[in-house]
């Protein structure tokens, strides 16, 4: 299998996209380490998880130091090593610019950009430390959004953390690429997660995505899962540096597709 072997901790991995990749991630082979701030959802993650393989649950804010420090940690003294990191934990805090509290702009880039920087640096340090020693190198993954080139007035400070995932990835791929370590991003458009399953229950909402996706559909978890473990194996070796944009067309369009519409309508 595509990760045979190989230990992967994915952040933001109790729910969503990151339950995905880390269901992918086991499917593939890989022991993985399930980090989330939500101690009743990683737990219940890692139940669900178990019959695909090893998988252990880990409470963690990434937006915390000492919290990384000890995942890191945890992740070394269960199964030895760590080779993989997908950077996936976020969150999202609606309020118009004019209206948005510094506090709350603050927490959203604290999670979503500086805990995937926290993530990513100790990660790397570990990698490197590897090669050095004559180990493997590894890969990251971070997850950037439609997003990071959209602004959404409404959604501030995940539209600039997300914009600030894409440069760290660049960033990243160039400081680690003399260690032969990759760094990419997935940049994901509408995915059927719990949030969005919320908005496309409304018909105008809904209505309202397709619009704007040539494909005509709602993207699945599983195909952000699916570029996540590609971009995690050796299927990728010649690949660091990109984002990767799994959105059903939406980026290249300057328009609105026609929605077909019931006959009965």
């Amino acid at each position: 299998m595509a990760l045979d072997g190989r230990v992967a901790i994915v952040t933001g991995g109790a729910k969503g996209i990151g339950y995905a990749v880390a269901r992918r991630f086991l499917h593939d082979g890989a022991k993985v380490v399930i980090a989330d701030a939500d101690e009743k959802a990683a737990n219940a993650a890692a139940s669900d998880l178990g019959n695909l393989g090893d998988v252990m649950p880990v409470i963690c804010n990434v937006a915390q130091r000492l919290d990384v420090h000890n995942l890191l940690a945890s992740a070394l003294d269960r199964f030895g090593d760590v080779d993989i990191l997908v950077n996936n934990a976020g969150i999202v805090h609606k309020a118009n610019f004019l209206d948005l509290d510094e506090e709350d702009f603050t927490k959203v880039l604290d999670i979503n950009l500086k805990g995937s920087f926290l993530c990513g640096q100790a990660v790397a340090r570990h990698l490197v430390a590897k090669v050095k020693k004559g180990g493997p190198a590894g890969a990251i993954v971070n997850m950037s959004s439609v997003n990071a080139v959209f602004a959404i007035a409404d959604q501030v400070g995940y539209s600039v953390s997300k914009g600030g995932i894409n440069q760290l990835t660049k960033v990243m791929a160039l400081s680690l690429a003399p260690h032969g370590i990759r760094v990419n991003a997935i940049g994901p458009g509408s995915i059927m997660t719990d949030l969005l399953r919320a908005v496309a229950e409304d018909e105008e909402a809904s209505r309202r995505i397709l619009s704007r996706t040539p494909l005509g559909r709602i993207g699945d978890p599983k195909e952000i899962a699916a570029i996540a473990s590609f971009l995690a194996s050796d299927e990728a070796s010649y690949i660091t540096g990109q984002t990767i944009y799994a959105d059903g067309g939406r980026l290249p369009l300057n328009y609105t597709v026609n929605v077909a519409r019931n006959e009965d309508e």
